[in-house]
């Protein structure tokens, strides 16, 4: 029987929350993708695990639509072994993961994963130059047929399918250009695509050594993909644990990191932080008020997290180069651990670039 706490300890410890210092090279979230969405998105993830962002560039990381079709950071220089890592890992799993845009393939007799490649050879065909997202789509509407295609009515206009679009990316070799709003593409110099990603990049093995002990149904439901697909690979070096009543697996050279992890950090995570990606949620945040108040369906916060536990939520408000920093705390916070809080929004607005106005605790 293992403890939750335990398991907190664990993704703490394995995710280098706290760190003071790293590079990028042994930051390990990269080998899973950190995901950018908002304004405290994967360098801000980056920041909370001891790496400098101020001093990273293009040359450094890549921006790549991937897991879920949303934007994740990797290193640049493993971009090729990340897309043989994100490759689907059948017909069915391809299937799944484009949702409702598989219906009308399948209709047509076309196969997913040949949908993808027909997709990834025209976008590649249009992106001989950074091109801005709506420019990319409205000339796929024009080159495919209709299979492809979808009616958007908010935009009155017929365009492809958004995530056989965002997936075959980088199929197509593909990246996005950092800091664009609308995204811009543009092709990845001197991109192969690999057969293999090795154990290192493998999703599955990615998820455990981060995110475990898990089920084949956690990792599934974090690719989108078919549980019956995850479990065909499921790693065999691996030890079986309960927490919480459910069987789940972890890489047995994990296990003595489980028994022995040290939790204790105090940082404020993003709301698409990969700490709180974890698809157990329930052990992360038991009570369900918190997390339909974590998770809610637009407009997540952060979260607070301490020695191992999410204590509460935090939303950062900007008026000028001056931000106010509110934190709802879910439990009585001592004067220390208050304090740790404030420390980590003046780290937060050091990175934002504006000055920290001050921290309203609620409650």
């Amino acid at each position: 029987m293992v403890d939750p706490r335990q398991v907190m300890n664990f993704r703490v410890q394995a995710q280098q929350l706290g760190r003071a210092e790293g590079a990028l090279d042994d930051t390990a979230v990269l080998d899973i993708g950190v995901q950018e969405t908002g304004p405290d998105g994967g360098r801000w993830a980056l920041a909370v695990r001891g790496v400098d962002v101020t001093a990273l560039s293009g040359e450094d990381l890549i921006l790549l639509w991937s897991v879920r079709g949303a934007p994740h950071l990797y290193r640049r220089a493993e971009v090729a072994a990340v897309s043989a890592a994100l490759e689907p890992f059948s017909d069915a799993d391809a299937g799944k993961r484009i949702y409702d845009a598989a219906k009308p393939l399948k209709a047509a007799g076309i196969g997913i994963l040949a949908a993808l490649d027909e997709v990834a050879t025209h976008m590649r065909a249009v992106v001989t130059e950074p091109t801005v997202k709506g420019v990319v789509s409205a000339r796929l509407a024009e080159a495919l047929p209709e299979p492809y295609l979808r009616f958007c009515r908010p935009c009155n206009a017929t365009h492809l399918y958004e995530m056989p679009f965002r997936l075959a990316a980088v199929r197509a070799g593909l990246e996005l250009q950092l800091g664009t709003s609308p995204p811009v593409l543009r092709r990845i110099p001197r991109f192969t695509r690999a057969v293999a990603s090795g154990d290192r990049f493998d999703l599955i093995r990615a998820y455990l050594r981060l995110l475990g002990p898990a089920t084949p149904k956690h990792v599934a439901d974090y690719l989108d993909a078919p549980v019956k697909e995850v479990r065909a690979r499921w790693p065999e070096d691996v030890v079986e644990v309960t927490v919480d009543g459910e069987r789940r697996s972890l890489l047995a050279a994990d296990e003595p990191a489980l028994e022995s992890a040290d939790g204790t950090a105090t940082c404020l995570l993003g709301p698409f932080d990969l700490f709180l990606q974890a698809k157990d949620r329930a052990t992360l945040v038991p009570d369900a008020a918190h997390a339909k108040e974590l998770w809610p369906v637009l407009g997540r916060p952060g979260a607070v997290l301490i020695d191992g536990a999410l204590v509460g939520t935090w939303r950062a408000r900007k008026s000028g180069n001056r931000m106010t920093v509110t934190v709802q705390p879910w439990q009585r916070l001592s004067e220390h651990r208050r304090k740790a809080v404030v420390d980590q929004a003046e780290r937060l607005a050091a990175y934002r670039a504006v000055v920290l106005a001050g921290v309203e605790f609620s409650g």
